[in-house]
Formats: C-alpha cells, structure tokens, sequence
C-alpha cells in the first residue's frame, strides 16, 4: 500500500512544476488528486499526462467565485479532502522605490489571500487528523535584493501554518509549511527568461546553493508526501526546508 491509500487531496496550482509533481507522487502513493489551474489546456494536458485517479478543475484561487464552485465539485464527488496542498502562488520582483500598488495587490491576492481562503474554505470537507500544508519559501527567512512583497507574503504564509495549527488543534489537523529553495520549474525558467543574462542568474543562484544545483520538483514533492502521510504524525506547526542548504548556513 501506498502511504496516501485512499486518500483525497487538493493541490492548487497543480498543473505545473512543483504543484503538478506532487500530484503524481501523490496518485503513486495510492491517492485520489483533485488539481487546479487558471489555464484550462495546460490543465488538461496536466491530467492527460499523470492519467488515473486525478480530476483537473479550473480555478483561479484569489477569485472567491471559484474557490466556491471547486469545493462544491469536491464535495459533490468525494465528500472530503484528507489532505490539501495550497501550492498556487506568483512571484514578481522590485526594489523598493520601484513597486507598484499593481504589482502588490497582484502577489498578495494570490499568496496571500488566496492560500487564506482555500484553507477556510476547504475545512467543512477536512476530517478530523487531516493535512493542510502551505507552500511558503526561503524567501520568507533570506533578505533577497528586490524580493522585499514577495518575501512578505511568503513570511505570511509560514505564519499561517503556526497560528492555524493551534486554531486547528481540537479537530487534530495538522498544518505546516514547505519552504523549497530554487527549484528548476517552467514559472522560475519563464521569470529569468531564456537569454544569456537568464542563464547567468540561473548559474548565480546554483553557485550560491551548497549541494551546487537547483532543486528538482520531484524532490519538493517528496517533501510534501512526507508532510501529508502518516510518516509525520507527530508534526505540526513546523517549516521544512528543502532548499540544498541554501537559508541554513
């Protein structure tokens, strides 16, 4: 048996990177996957791919409109959620001086108030001893040049996973955070771009890592398998660093 046998899951943001990863570890290890994503055709090709057990649903987490129509959906076809990842979030960058109210209300909306409510929203469907884990990052713990509103809402997020986790001790939920390092996904390949000067960046941030790379998402998802199995029964409230290193010496 797998360690998620029989197991429902939410992973948000799952149809790429890290988020879709996870999901197939998580329908390796014997769960049912419910997965979301703003663009419908690469959803699609992200179920089309993992194959079995897997259900893809478009939703874009800072809309509250859609957090409602996709619980509705999960209720209506497994009647719980055992486990859920809040795993969707947006990264943007600017020095302070150069940050706009746009580009401030966009990153929080999602990481922010997005992971918020897809939290608040899923309890009703959550069983007593489930798993809520939230994606944070290093960012959240690290001074990163131009990172000053993406590193807040991440710290908002490590946040989170202590406070909840005593709002959510009488139904013996469990809530923690994943901090992942750099992690060679399409959305950090797409935000450093392509170019000479993108390849640069991409070697800066390996050579500053100490296992001497970036993260695979595989290896991220790992990580979150351990945090939504039984195998971390006994934790709660912490931040799991997966990060080669990088925020611990």
């Amino acid at each position: 048996m797998g360690k998620l046998e029989g197991k429902v899951a939410l992973i948000t943001g799952g149809s790429s990177g890290i988020g879709l990863a996870t999901a197939q570890e998580f329908v390796s290890e014997g769960a049912y996957v419910f997965i979301t994503g703003r663009r419908e055709r690469e959803l699609a090709v992200a179920v089309k791919e993992i194959g079995s057990n897997i259900s893809g649903i478009r939703a874009d987490v800072s809309n509250s409109g859609d957090l409602d129509r996709l619980f509705s959906q999960i209720k209506n076809d497994k009647g719980k959620l055992d486990v859920v990842f809040a795993n969707a979030g947006s990264a943007k960058y600017a020095p302070l001086g150069q940050i706009t109210e746009e580009l401030y209300d966009s990153i929080f909306d999602i990481n922010v108030k997005g992971v918020l409510f897809t939290v608040q929203k899923a309890l009703p469907l959550i069983p007593e001893g489930g798993s809520i884990i939230l994606n944070a990052s290093i960012v959240g713990s690290k001074g990163l040049p131009a990172n000053s509103v993406y590193s807040a809402t991440k710290a908002a997020v490590r946040s989170f996973a202590r406070t909840w986790t005593t709002d959510l001790k009488d139904r013996h939920i469990r809530v923690n955070a994943v901090s992942p390092g750099s992690t060679d996904t399409p959305g950090l390949n797409e935000l450093l771009g392509s170019s000479e000067v993108g390849q640069q960046r991409l070697n800066m941030i390996s050579n500053a890592v100490p296992l001497g790379r970036l993260a695979k998402p595989k290896e991220i998802a790992r990580a979150v398998v351990f945090l939504a199995s039984n195998d971390s029964s006994y934790v709660t409230g912490t931040e799991l660093f997966v990060d080669g290193g990088f925020a611990q010496v």
